[in-house]
C-alpha cells in the first residue's frame, strides 16, 4: 500500500499541519464563499483516487474551501464521469483499478476533451510525471501533500489562459519548464542540479509564501527536519549564485527566523 499523506492520521481524518492541511472551522467559514470560486462560479472538481482515506481527506478539505467535489474510486467510473459531466478540473491519481490515470488522461486528450488535469504521483516516479505532462496534464502534485498546495494548483489551472503553455512556471522574469527541465532568467539559461531544480520548483509554485526550513527538508529531501543541519542554507546559497547573482532584481528572500520565499512580483 502506498504511504498516506502526512496530513492524514491513521483514522483517515485530516489533521492540522503547518501552513496546510485542513483548515479550522472559523477560517473555513470565512473563506468558503471566495476560495472555491472562479469569478462568480463555483469550481467543480472531480477527484479520481482509489485510496478512500486520501479521497475523503481531499473531499473534506476542498469542500471546506468552497469547492464542489465529486469522488470516484475506480478508473473506469472516473473516466465515464470525466467524459459525461461538466467539471472545471480533475484531480487524478495515476495508480487506479480499471483504467489507470495515464490511460484516462491519454483518452481525454485523444478525444479533445479540454478538462484541466492535476496528476497525483509518488515522489520517486519522475518518469510518470514527465509522461503525464507529455500526454497533456496541466500540473502534478506529489504525495504526501497539503490541501493548501492542491487549492493553489486548482486555481492556477482554472485561471490559466486558453492556449497557454503547459508545465511552465514563471515568477517575474524567471521561468521553469517542468517537461524539459529548462530554467531561464530572462533569456539566460540556468544549469541546476536535480536537487537545486526541485528546491527552486517548490519556491516557484508558491511565490510570496514563506517556506520554513522544515517544510523544505520534507519536500525536497523527503525526510523529517533535523534542526542541526545547514543543508537548506547551503542549497539556498547555491540557488542565489545561479538565479540572482547577475540579475538587478533579487528574487530569493530570507525571512529572518522563519524561512525563505520567492518574490511574487519583483
Amino acid at each position: 500500500m502506498r504511504a498516506l499523506p502526512r496530513a492524514i492520521d491513521r483514522t483517515g481524518r485530516g489533521r492540522r499541519v503547518a501552513r496546510g492541511g485542513t483548515t479550522g472551522d472559523a477560517r473555513a467559514r470565512a473563506r468558503r464563499n471566495t476560495v472555491g470560486h472562479f469569478g462568480s462560479k463555483v469550481v467543480k472538481v472531480l477527484v479520481i483516487e482509489d485510496e478512500k482515506k486520501i479521497a475523503s481527506f481531499v473531499r473534506k478539505g476542498l469542500e471546506a474551501e468552497g469547492f464542489m467535489v465529486e469522488v470516484s474510486h475506480h478508473g473506469d467510473e472516473g473516466y465515464t464521469l470525466a467524459t459525461s459531466r461538466p467539471y472545471d478540473v480533475a484531480v487524478l491519481d495515476i495508480m487506479l483499478p480499471g483504467r489507470d490515470g495515464l490511460s484516462i488522461l491519454r483518452n481525454l486528450r485523444d478525444r479533445k476533451i479540454p478538462l484541466p488535469v492535476i496528476l497525483l504521483t509518488a515522489r520517486s516516479e519522475l518518469n510518470e510525471r514527465l509522461e503525464g505532462l507529455n500526454l497533456g496534464a496541466d500540473d502534478y502534485l506529489t504525495k504526501p501533500f497539503y490541501i493548501e498546495e492542491l487549492v493553489a494548483r486548482i486555481h492556477a489551472v482554472t485561471r490559466r489562459a486558453t492556449g497557454a503553455p503547459q508545465g511552465i512556471l514563471t515568477v517575474g522574469d524567471l521561468s521553469m519548464n517542468l517537461l524539459t527541465r529548462e530554467v531561464k532568467r530572462g533569456e539566460t539559461a540556468i544549469e541546476l542540479t536535480p536537487r537545486e531544480f526541485t528546491l527552486l520548483e517548490h519556491l516557484m509554485r508558491s511565490p510570496g509564501r514563506v517556506l520554513t526550513r522544515a517544510q523544505i527538508c520534507e519536500r525536497v529531501w523527503e525526510y523529517d527536519f533535523d534542526p542541526g543541519t545547514n543543508l537548506v542554507e547551503v542549497y539556498i546559497q547555491r540557488l542565489r549564485k545561479k538565479v540572482d547573482a547577475e540579475a538587478p532584481v533579487k528574487l530569493i528572500e530570507t525571512v529572518r527566523g522563519v524561512g525563505y520565499r520567492l518574490k511574487p512580483r519583483p
